[in-house]
């Protein structure tokens, strides 16, 4: 173990995490965390399951949900880099049929920081099946407009932003590849993440977590290949490019490396500084998140800013509750998903955290959870 952390504190988080599964929070965790390239912390604990029966491995696959944005938006910006669009072309421009009704104002960037206008929209049609991306597509061309002006708030899009952005990395991709062959090509193949998939990969499925969501998510994830409400997370079909990445720690723990490492790893360059530098900004200012703030009023929560850059969170510099800890540096960036997923990097301490869980939380639940262990994380960097 390096000597840049303090070990006795650090090594109080399994105690914690065995301490949060006892209590029911949720099912079981694997957790990497790095400073400066060192792994200083690599643990599973607890199981994929409430009874206690089906152990989780540091291999285990999990359904990572809205993570999958990251990879969306990693996409969105190489594609900047390479010049097919701009951060400032407006997405009608691209899908040319999503115009009127004041869409054509909504620019890429403000589909990266969810400042769009749109609706906060789970499903677009009651019910809907979502595993076939073409028809997710037409779905939210078709009906999804905008009710407010582009930056006038930040409204979190659970799926309408980053279909609108994959359908137009379809549309304008030299070699016409579909999503799921973009994203293996142009992200997975280069950081050897051999165990992530989009949709559940055949050799994959005897280490798949299925999610349990504990009615922390009512909204069900329909797929004509597989049954049940949620049967589009256990379809090896399904491209959901918002929700629909399968992956593993390790897999994960290299995607967020390679973003504290300034776009590189082990030779492989996916992005450049300057595109990370300025994605890593707060672009939203002090506006709040609608989907959080409504939420928090359930707990009696004050609204707190959204701290949103391109296609990352922040953690920002007024003191919240935060899922990256409050002493983590201001332009400390990651991504989260539905109650159980999340990476970060801190920069400034140059630390990289991921984490896989078993058992979806509630939103602030979660928030708490997560920041009580980042907080111990950053307080163990010495």
């Amino acid at each position: 173990m390096t000597s840049t952390m303090n070990q006795a504190l650090l090594g109080q988080l399994p105690d914690i995490i065995r301490s949060e599964i006892k209590a029911g929070l949720y099912h079981g965790a694997v957790v990497k965390v790095s400073r400066g390239g060192e792994v200083v912390f690599d643990e599973v604990i607890g199981a994929a399951d409430g009874a206690q029966t089906q152990p989780l491995v540091k291999d285990s696959v999990f359904s990572i949900f809205s993570v999958t944005k990251a990879f969306t938006n990693l996409l969105v910006m190489q594609a900047i880099e390479r010049g097919q669009f701009r951060l400032t072309t407006p997405i009608s421009e691209l899908v040319p049929e999503f115009k009127g009704h004041g869409r054509e104002k909504v620019l890429i960037w403000h589909l990266l920081s969810h400042q769009a206008g749109f609706p906060i929209l789970f499903e677009v049609t009651p019910g809907w099946y979502i595993d076939n991306f073409a028809e997710v597509s037409a779905a939210v061309i078709e009906h999804v407009k905008p009710v407010d002006a582009p930056c006038e708030k930040v409204s979190y899009s659970p799926l309408v932003n980053h279909v609108l952005m994959a359908t137009a990395l379809l549309r304008t991709d030299a070699k016409k590849r579909g999503y799921r062959q973009i994203v293996q090509e142009d992200i997975l193949d280069p950081l050897q993440m051999r165990d992530t998939a989009v949709g559940l990969r055949a050799d994959l499925k005897p280490r798949k977590v299925v999610p349990d969501f504990r009615g922390n998510y009512p909204i069900g994830h329909k797929s004509r290949n597989v049954e049940g409400p949620n049967g589009a997370f256990e379809d090896e079909k399904a491209e959901m490019p918002w929700v629909g990445i399968v992956s593993t720690v390790p897999d994960m723990f290299r995607f967020a490396d390679m973003y504290r490492r300034g776009g590189e790893l082990d030779g492989a360059r996916l992005l450049s500084p300057a595109m990370i530098d300025l994605a890593t900004r707060n672009h939203t200012g002090d506006k709040w998140n609608e989907l959080y703030y409504r939420r928090g009023l359930e707990k009696g929560l004050e609204p707190v800013p959204a701290y949103i850059g391109l296609g990352f969170t922040m953690r920002g510099e007024k003191l919240i509750h935060h899922m990256f800890g409050t002493m983590a540096s201001p332009r400390s960036f990651g991504n989260y998903g539905a109650g159980t997923t999340l990476f970060w990097v801190d920069p400034v301490r140059d630390i990289t955290f991921t984490a896989l869980t078993a058992g979806v939380m509630e939103h602030n639940a979660n928030c708490d959870r997560f920041q009580r262990w980042a907080d111990l994380i950053l307080a163990s960097a010495v």
